[in-house]
């Protein structure tokens, strides 16, 4: 199976989307990551869910996390008023990597050893082109296990057409 194949569709943002309401699609649909694209719809980086959660979190109880004791429920109800009035791209940590990007041609192992190299949650499927790069879809962690275990039949086997275990 092809990196093309494996692709799907998945939401993206561009770094000048609104912080607030990328943190509510990634709520909403419950995703890993956002592909992040730059103004010409390239992909630009990888915003991980975590490093949303990361800026919602003062600077100091990030540096003393007992201090997350004393901030009392109605403060810590208004966390997310940190992402009111930034982007995307002020949420993005200051060295972002470029995101990892698979060709169309890549083989599943391939796409596997780049995600675990990188420590992606997500990887983008492109072809680059004269005119720039085209993005295709993304492969996440969970559909690229999910397509790898459904070639393992449940006896730990290889399944073959026949579903007999056989080789």
């Amino acid at each position: 199976m092809h990196a093309r194949d494996l692709a799907v569709e998945y939401e993206s943002v561009s770094v000048d989307s609104d912080a607030l309401e990328a943190a509510r699609l990634m709520a909403e649909h419950k995703l890993p990551g956002l592909l992040v694209l730059d103004q010409h719809g390239e992909p630009k980086a990888i915003l991980p869910a975590s490093q949303m959660v990361k800026v919602l979190v003062p600077a100091y109880v990030i540096e003393d996390p007992t201090l997350a004791a004393v901030v009392d429920e109605k403060h810590a109800d208004r966390l997310c008023q940190a992402l009111v009035g930034r982007t995307v791209g002020d949420c993005l940590p200051t060295a972002a990597s470029p995101p990892p990007i698979a060709a169309p041609d890549d083989t599943a192992l391939e796409v596997a050893a780049l995600m675990a190299q990188v420590r992606s949650p997500l990887v983008a499927v492109a072809e680059k082109a004269k005119d720039g790069t085209h993005l295709l879809g993304v492969i996440t962690a969970a559909h690229l296990l999910h397509e790898l275990l459904g070639a393992v039949g449940d006896s730990g086997t290889k399944r073959t057409p026949t579903g007999d275990g056989s080789a």
